[in-house]
């Protein structure tokens, strides 16, 4: 639905600098369409490089009016809550947004479609739910097993700990280095860069599985296909690593961690335990007995951001003594370290 030349503004209202805030982030980084403008009004006046580590020149805005003066013609909601539930107070805006003529993409579960279809006024203008399945897989076979390229499955010790960053990062620096990579989007963040993908967690429990391995069989070709990781093992909440690993048959894992956090960010009563021991229990998961191969951890990818960069460099080397892997921060210092010695 996105095209290339369109222009985007972000909604971060109340968000901008909060973990929620991940959604328009990643947009930031990766997305090639001209972004015009964000809308926060507690940071209205600033620019997004101000803001946060991204080399993007976006000024940040108090309302709507101002982004569709600079020509906004598509609103992209730029939260991922807990839940996925659009909060009640951004219902205007969304309402104003269509009445101005300007589409709406929304990486929520709760959908847009069915409440505001209405109010599209031209064949031009349209509402894209990215969390909206698009077809109903088979159930998985696991096939990707006898396929001989390498699939790299981005895994991590909590939710939002930088498994997509990562992904997207070794995705990028495939790229400009000539390797033939393919990216497999399973979140609203990676669909909407990639216009294609899955939304794994709004696939039935039986289904996900399948809806994994069906887009990493449309890949089957590629050199490398980059699987982007959901959820954790550790989490309670979280049911996602599984069926990534059963229908990507990963040959490779790159561990996410943010290196700020002992515990789980929410609940903070579970302990994130010995990192070696959590390596060994995806790798045991991941291969079954040698059922699915032996698929390897090759490298730990940290968030540092709450670090200064003495202690995330001490950091990274204490961890790579203790793992025996390559450790860095793929926003500080590059993904080369995580990918030399193995693709």
């Amino acid at each position: 639905m996105l095209k290339p030349q369109q222009k985007v503004a972000l909604y971060m209202e109340g968000f901008l600098h909060s973990d929620y805030g991940k959604m328009g982030l990643g947009v930031l980084r990766y997305l090639q369409n001209p972004i015009v403008g964000i809308i926060d009004t507690e940071h209205a006046g600033s620019n997004i490089n101000k803001e946060h580590p991204i080399d993007r020149d976006v000024p940040i805005y108090k309302n709507l009016e101002e982004v569709v003066a600079q020509g906004a013609e598509v609103l992209l909601l730029g939260i991922a809550p807990s839940g996925g539930k659009i909060p009640e107070a951004w219902l205007s805006i969304i309402n104003d947004a269509l009445r101005k003529g300007l589409s709406v993409i929304n990486g929520l579960h709760d959908t847009l479609a069915d409440r505001f279809g209405e109010r599209i006024q031209s064949p031009d203008q349209w509402i894209w739910d990215v969390r909206t399945p698009q077809f109903i897989p088979e159930i998985a076979t696991g096939q990707a097993i006898r396929l001989n390229n390498k699939r790299l499955l981005m895994i991590g010790t909590d939710m939002a700990c930088g498994k997509m960053t990562a992904g997207l990062e070794i995705y990028k620096w495939a790229n400009q280095n000539h390797r033939d990579a393919a990216f497999v989007a399973t979140g609203q963040i990676g669909i909407t860069l990639m216009g294609s993908g899955i939304p794994l967690d709004a696939y039935k429990v039986d289904h996900a599985c399948g809806a994994v391995e069906n887009m990493v069989m449309q890949h089957r070709d590629r050199s490398l296909i980059i699987i982007e990781g959901q959820g954790a093992l550790l989490h309670p909440g979280s049911t996602a690593t599984l069926p990534l690993m059963r229908g990507s048959c990963p040959t490779h894992m790159v561990l996410c961690h943010r290196a700020d956090k002992k515990t789980l960010r929410n609940p903070e009563s579970i302990s994130i335990p010995n990192l070696k021991n959590l390596i060994a229990l995806n790798e045991s998961l991941a291969s079954a007995c040698g059922t699915y191969g032996k698929p390897k951890v090759v490298g730990l990818a940290l968030n540092t951001s709450k670090l200064s960069e003495t202690e995330a460099l001490h950091y990274i080397s204490q961890s790579e003594r203790e793992l025996n892997l390559p450790v860095t921060d793929v926003i500080r210092f590059g993904v080369e370290k995580l990918v030399k010695h193995w693709m």
